[in-house]
């Protein structure tokens, strides 16, 4: 363990045998600290939308496909003009330190080892330039909490650019912070500076809630702020958040390169709909105009199957990366991106799917099954 303002870190590294990504929580919350892993774990309010995402899976069957006359389906994709090796991405999880004393650094090696896209947060333990640089060239996005102060967006854009960042996540959905329950019975706040806060003007973070850290972002977005981040970075935006056809259209229309549907894992409205369940319905209407990102509940390869029929065209995970972090380092997250990806190849072999194109037109049947 290393041990950083009292708090203490996973040092593991090691490869995983892993049944399958849900079991991995337990496991995390063995070693990781009582507060970073509420902070980790935890969604808005009672949970309840957080544990819809999973559940709405289950609205959507995949049709089996016999005589289909394939093996050894394909999982490689380009999006965004980005070959990559798996349609399962990183989502941009703040803070990973809490989970592993390399943090994002260890999370970018991993990523970058199984050829999928990693992204990072503007909250991230590392910098974005440590951060691009562990990757050694792997493609990343980096995601932007907008802050009132926009020398300070425009210090973390620059940063950005120069990493060699191929897109912006603008994340729109985070004005304020969900009230997150297990924050505040642990009393929990960040003992672990944050590179970027740190850097650049708003102080580093440790010793603050996360509401002090939401007390400084920009709680008025608008469509302006997409085409002022466009313009000034030359950058695909994509707007990050989004959870109804209207919203998409906005989005679309102020200039967005992409779409990323998220309910931020049930931790900012809770009593919303499931990421799952306004998938197709989005889907529709940006009729593929725009690629479409997709999080939110994501824990079996079934489950990407599905996102990707439903419209999607990259699956983002974070909480079982992160306790792959936890458990064993830059390997544990190589190791939770293979488990995911082979179920993935699995579910492809019987849907008679051989490669991610054939997924996003594979039928589905829905079926609303009683709990």
């Amino acid at each position: 363990m290393t041990t950083v303002n009292g708090y203490e870190q996973s040092d593991n590294e090691q490869r995983l045998a892993i049944l399958n990504l849900p079991s991995l929580e337990a496991k995390a919350k063995a070693i990781i600290p009582t507060g970073g892993f509420g902070y980790i774990v935890g969604g808005a309010e009672d949970d309840w939308t957080l544990r819809q995402n999973t559940k709405a899976f289950t609205h959507a069957q995949i049709v089996p496909k016999a005589l289909s006359d394939i093996e050894a389906p394909s999982t490689a994709t380009t999006v965004f003009g980005l070959d990559l090796k798996t349609p399962i991405m990183m989502a941009p999880v703040a803070a990973q330190g809490l989970a592993h004393a390399k943090g994002e650094t260890d999370t970018a090696k991993g990523v970058a080892a199984v050829g999928a896209l990693m992204s990072q947060s503007t909250y991230s333990s590392t910098s974005i330039a440590d951060t691009a640089a562990a990757g050694a060239g792997a493609p990343q996005f980096f995601q932007l909490y907008m802050s009132k102060d926009w020398a300070f967006n425009y210090s973390l854009l620059d940063e950005a650019k120069k990493a060699g960042v191929k897109a912006i996540l603008l994340t729109v959905d985070a004005t304020v912070d969900g009230y997150r329950e297990q924050d505040i019975i642990n009393d929990f706040q960040f003992p672990i500076p944050m590179a970027n806060l740190q850097k650049f003007s708003e102080g580093d973070g440790a010793g603050k809630g996360i509401g002090e850290i939401y007390a400084a972002a920009a709680q008025k977005i608008g469509p302006d702020d997409v085409r002022r981040i466009a313009e000034y970075t030359d950058l695909p935006v994509i707007v990050k958040g989004i959870q109804s056809p209207e919203d998409a259209m906005r989005a679309i229309g102020a200039g967005a390169a992409g779409l990323y549907v998220s309910n931020h894992g049930g931790r900012q409205l809770n009593g919303g709909p499931a990421s799952f369940d306004v998938l197709p319905a989005i889907a529709k209407a940006v009729n593929h105009r725009v690629p479409i990102i997709f999080d939110s509940g994501i824990r079996r390869g079934s489950h990407v199957f599905k996102a990707l029929a439903s419209g999607a065209d990259l699956v983002a995970i974070g909480r079982p990366v992160l306790y792959g972090l936890a458990l064993g380092g830059a390997e544990g997250v190589q190791s939770v991106f293979e488990a995911l990806n082979h179920e993935l190849e699995i579910t492809m072999q019987l849907a008679g799917t051989k490669t991610i194109e054939d997924v996003k037109h594979a039928p589905l049947t829905h079926f609303q099954y009683a709990d």
